[in-house]
Formats: C-alpha cells, structure tokens, sequence
C-alpha cells in the first residue's frame, strides 16, 4: 500500500478553486505559500471555497470572472501596490469584503485600511501576522459566512436519515515523525437542501436514543464504504469515528464489520474520557472483545481522567488523544507543556499511541514532536474535508507518487 506523505509544513489541506455550487468564496492574495495554504484549510474547512493568487492580473481576472464574498490581501512592502490593486477593484465594482494582512504591524495596515475605504470598499480590522486559526474563524463568523447558523436550519435527526441527507466529513491524522497522513477521523455533517452543509448542532440535540442508534449504525456503515474506496486508491487509512459508549454497547458492531481481509486498516473508535471514565470496567471489557476484530477504542479528549487511568497498570485502548485544552499553546506554556509531556509518557507506559487534537501552531507541532507524541490532527495540519474533496487529494498524490516510482526509460 502507498503512503501518503506530506509537505515540509505538515499541510494536508484544500487547495481548491472558487465554484458556483452555493458555497461562499474567498480568494487568498499572497505570494505566501504557506499563509494562502493555512487560509485555505480553515476556510474550506468551515464551508468556504477558495482560490489562492500570487499575482494581481490572475486575481483581477478571477474576480471579473466570478466575485469572491471575501478577499484576504496581503500588504507587502510597498503597500502602493495594494493601494493599486484595491482601486482596480473598487473599478470593477467588487462589493464583498477585503481582509488586509501583513507582516508589517498595526500602523501601516491601519493607514491602508483607511485609503481602501475612501475607494468605497468595505475593508476589515487589519489582521497582524502570524495570527491564528481562531481568528480567521471568529472573521468568517462575524460576517455570517461558512456553515449555516444553527438557529436558522432546525431539523430532527430522524428526518436527516430519512432523506439521505447525512454525509461524514474527514480531517487528517497526521504521523508527526514521519509526516505521513496515517489515518482521519470522521465527523458527521448533513446536507440540507435549503441551508447547504450544516453542523450536528443544528439536529442532534433531542434526538431520541433510536435515532442516535440509527446514526451509528448509518456511521460505521459510511465509514467502511469511504475505508474500501480509498484502498482502491492504494492507500491504506485507518479511519476513527466518535460514537458513545452507550451506543456501542447497543450495536452489533461485529456483524455491521463482517469478515475483513488481514490488510484491512482496521477502525478505531473515538469514546469521550468522561464516558470511559465512569464506566471503565465495561469499556475495558468492550475494548478486550473488539480488539481481535482489528477495532480499537480510543479514550478522547483525554487529560482530565489522568489518574483514574494512571492506576492502570495495562490497558486494552488503542490511543490516548489528547485535549484541546491541554495542546493549545504547549509550544509557549510551560505547564501546558508539562502536562502534555505527562499524558504522552502514560500512552507510551501503556504502549498505545498519544494523538494531539486540535493544532493551530507550529509550535505546538515542534512541542509535541520533542515529546514523543506519535500523531496529531488540527487546524494547522487540515481540516475536516468532504469525501470526494480528500479523494481528490489522495488520487493526486497516488498519481504523482506512481509518476516519481516509475524507472525512466532509456532513449
């Protein structure tokens, strides 16, 4: 099977263009690669298409053909030439918005801000790099961009099953030793065919214990199809899916499974810390029986539990994945950092593997790399795509990996 590796900067994300199928579009002006990359994964992540320019005719162009919502510009060191580029928009009559960005502080993004609207455009705060994921996101929010508002899209789970409309979007485990896409966990989304793609806020609350049963059920099922398809590819992804414990203990999770041939990837399946926690015996006695099968239980969002676990001298889990709230920051956060360094080092103790959740820096990438960690996922790294978009992703690079793996011929 083909590994699948990845860039120098850990990216695994979209890079895709601008698109007329209802979904919001942003263009990325900035001879970057690495800013127009780390835009790209959060804005698509988040139900934004985008398209990235390093130039401003293939921009201007772009525009005439097709009107972003939303533009991220950034100034450089001449910030005459953005200057020109904002007129130039404001001449063909773009009336999105325009998100300036720079390396070069407050004051000068502040000054250009200013001459874009006397251009009568609509110009954003300016954003200060580097800046983080939760920025861009809290930008898109504020401008009602991305995924439909909750309050606006109420619908019954039942009702989202009965239609079809539930699809499962997939962001990337990433090997942080090997660079290597290793695996991706699976996040349920439905697809509405009024507000378009929407989050489970808007119709897992009041679900009844059925439907939730039904949901794992439709999940496990899904998320074996999308296993088989990219074997086809030649890559081998062990995928994860979030499932209560209460859920699993009501499915039939061996027979939905069947027979598996010994390359299949296997499953793992994410259950919250609390859950396992207060019901450890049970899920240590699921994890023994599932194990066999190739299907291993993940403790998630883990941290909190630390000594309820540490008490443990083996365990039958397959990861420790750590929480957001312990990551965040544990490049710069000393106590942070000792308490991931302190998780990891339980996961190895048990020989399982410690995944980190919820990457937004390098930093933190470089942090965890020194402490063991052994995979990672977040903002920095990919968010969660579409099938058919990481399809795409996965027959690319098997394409340019069976190019690269071909002798040459002799002429």
């Amino acid at each position: 099977m083909l590994p699948v590796e990845v860039s120098p900067d850990l990216s695994f994300g979209p890079n895709s263009r601008a698109g007329h199928d209802g979904m919001p579009t942003c263009y990325i002006v900035d001879d970057d690669v690495q800013t127009c990359h780390f835009l790209s994964v959060i804005l698509y992540g988040h139900g934004i298409r985008t398209a990235e320019f390093s130039d401003a005719p293939a921009f201007l162009q772009a525009v005439g053909r097709h009107s972003p919502d939303l533009v991220f510009l950034n100034v450089g060191r001449d910030a005459r030439e953005t200057i020109g580029l904002t007129d130039a928009l404001a001449q063909q009559g773009y009336f999105g918005f325009i998100q300036l960005m720079s390396t070069r502080g407050a004051a000068v993004l502040e000054h250009v801000k200013k001459i874009v609207e006397q251009q009568k455009l609509v110009a954003l705060a300016g954003l200060t790099k580097p800046f983080q994921g939760r920025e861009i996101v809290n930008i898109i929010h504020s401008l009602g961009l991305g995924d439909a508002a909750p309050a606006a899209c109420r619908f019954g789970l039942d009702e989202a099953l009965e239609n079809n409309w539930i699809e499962y979007w997939y962001q990337p485990k990433i090997d942080l030793r090997r660079k290597q896409l290793v695996g991706a966990e699976a996040f349920v989304r439905a697809r509405h065919p009024e507000y378009g793609r929407v989050l489970p806020i808007a119709f897992l609350p009041g679900a009844t214990d059925d439907d939730l049963l039904s949901l794992a059920r439709h999940t496990v099922t899904s998320v074996l199809e999308a296993e088989a398809k990219f074997s086809e590819l030649g890559v081998r992804l062990r995928l994860s899916i979030n499932l209560p414990l209460r859920a699993l203990k009501e499915l039939p999770l061996l027979d939905i499974i069947g027979s598996r041939s010994s390359h299949w990837p296997g499953l793992i399946i994410d259950i919250p810390e609390k859950q396992i926690v207060s019901e450890l015996a049970t899920a240590i006695d699921m994890a023994v029986k599932l194990l066999p099968a190739n299907v291993g239980i993940a403790v998630d969002d883990f941290g909190d539990g630390y000594s309820a676990l540490a008490k443990l001298k083996k365990v039958p889990f397959t990861e420790l994945k750590l929480g957001r709230g312990f990551v965040a920051n544990c490049g710069s956060d000393r106590i942070r950092a000792q308490k991931c360094r302190r998780l990891i080092e339980l996961a190895h103790n048990f020989e399982i593997s410690a995944v980190a959740v919820g990457i937004e820096k390098a930093s933190e990438v470089a942090a965890l790399l020194s402490m063991g960690c052994d995979y990672a996922q977040g903002f920095l790294l990919g968010q969660p795509m579409s099938f058919d978009r990481l399809m795409a992703l996965l027959r690319m690079r098997a394409t340019k990996a069976a190019t690269v793996a071909e002798p040459k011929q002799r002429v």
